[in-house]
């Protein structure tokens, strides 16, 4: 089984202090710490762990600059075959359409069964790459997967809806599956790990490799972009109701109906 997953690298904001670039167009990420998307994460572990089962090869693909080979690398200590970096200025300002354009033009050519990709993506919350990517391949996919089996040339995929549902639905291959996390628990990978693939070699290809222009990617390509960023307006905070338990019912009733929230 060939299996494609796409990565892509991301600042870890949890526990940070954003602050806005100068444009307040994104965020400054100096000194910030860069690491996996979290979905992709997942994404690889499934994809190992139908190669463990199935045999077959796995190549990681990811869009970014020469750091993006530190997420590449940790891929292949986690056990994937081969990695591609697609890297160009043009690249820049893209969307989760262009993007989606970008990865088609290169997995196109590569022999696949299947693609996987995250959910979405960490950084800025888009969900649309991985459906895109499986239209512009004309590909059938599932999105949200929490659970995969494998039947052949059938995939029987778990799909998280909304309200507590799930979806139990049949894809056969070749297709896209977009991951959520929780579907598996990824393996940790060592120092050791890294350092044995440190010196594989990660493939590169531009714009001009991809035969894309200028129109395909970038702002150009994509049908949204950032106006600007901004914070939140801090609010005057809550309102300390005092008094008896009936009297802070009273009081409670009337605010709610000065303010629209009952009859």
């Amino acid at each position: 089984m060939d299996i494609i997953v796409c990565i892509k690298r991301v600042p870890e904001t949890a526990e940070a202090d954003i602050v806005l670039d100068a444009g307040k167009k994104g965020i400054d990420t100096d000194g910030m710490v860069f690491s996996i998307n979290e979905w992709d994460n997942y994404a690889v572990e499934a994809a190992i762990q139908l190669k463990e089962a199935q045999g077959g090869k796995i190549t990681v693909v990811s869009a970014g600059p020469e750091e993006n080979n530190e997420v590449l690398r940790r891929a292949l200590a986690m056990g994937a075959d081969d990695a591609i970096r697609l890297t160009d200025p043009a690249f820049e300002g893209s969307d989760a359409i262009a993007m989606a354009r970008i990865l088609a033009a290169a997995i196109k050519d590569i022999p696949h069964d299947l693609i996987l990709t995250g959910v979405q993506a960490d950084d800025d919350g888009f969900g649309g790459t991985g459906v895109a990517l499986a239209e512009m391949l004309g590909l059938p996919y599932a999105a949200l997967v929490t659970d995969i089996q494998l039947d052949g040339d059938t995939l029987t995929v778990h799909r998280e809806l909304e309200g507590g549902l799930e979806e139990v639905t049949a894809v056969k291959m070749p297709a896209l599956l977009t991951i959520q996390t929780g579907i598996n628990e990824p393996r940790y990978v060592s120092i050791m790990g890294i350092r044995k693939v440190a010196k594989k070699e990660i493939a590169e290809k531009s714009a001009g490799d991809l035969s894309l222009s200028g129109d395909d990617i970038g702002v150009k390509g994509s049908l949204s972009q950032i106006e600007g960023l901004f914070f939140p307006p801090v609010g005057e905070g809550a309102e300390i109701i005092e008094g008896t338990m009936d009297e802070k019912a009273e009081t409670l009733v009337k605010i709610l109906k000065e303010r629209g929230g009952i009859a």
